[in-house]
């Protein structure tokens, strides 16, 4: 329950933020907070990351759909069910809902986050949640296996 009401959190954050960014930034272009290091840019993002592959709305549509039920077959045949899977599950499922809602009702996401410092795309919340969500399942998936490596060890020892 409390990774439901995470992912939730996720989502209801990522509304807000992009609700604001829209009453504010829409039409200004860009405030910076500090100059050449990170502004808040308004932007209509009708791709993915990068902006690649704009107005393939549909396809991003059936992607996500297709790619959160393959999060859920594989979460529920998880026989080990570690936090970092628990909690970069809520965060994909947060963010992913966050920009497919986007998506439905707007034909774009919204991303408003701009650091400038390194020349890195504009983004937001969203996309934040999924990206240390998917860092979160590479942990889990480094420590199941470690597990699975140990069990199988333990198991060799008590058979010999």
């Amino acid at each position: 329950m409390v990774y439901f009401i995470l992912g939730i959190i996720v989502l209801i954050l990522d509304i807000a933020t992009k609700f604001v960014a829209m009453q504010n930034l829409q039409g200004v272009n860009t405030v910076s907070i500090w100059q050449n290091v990170f502004h808040f840019t308004y932007v209509e993002n009708r791709g993915i990351a990068f902006g690649m592959f704009e107005n393939a709305r549909f396809f991003f549509i059936v992607a996500t759909i297709i790619i959160l039920v393959i999060l859920s077959c594989l979460y529920i045949k998880t026989e080990y069910r570690t936090k970092w899977l628990k909690v970069g599950t809520a965060l994909i499922y947060g963010g992913a809902i966050g920009n497919f809602i986007d998506r439905i009702a707007r034909g774009f996401v919204v991303d408003f986050l701009d650091f400038r410092i390194i020349n890195f795309p504009v983004f937001n919340v969203a996309d934040i949640a999924v990206c240390v969500g998917a860092a979160m399942l590479v942990m889990h998936f480094f420590i199941s296996e470690k597990r699975a490596e140990q069990v199988e060890e333990k198991e060799d020892e008590e058979n010999a």
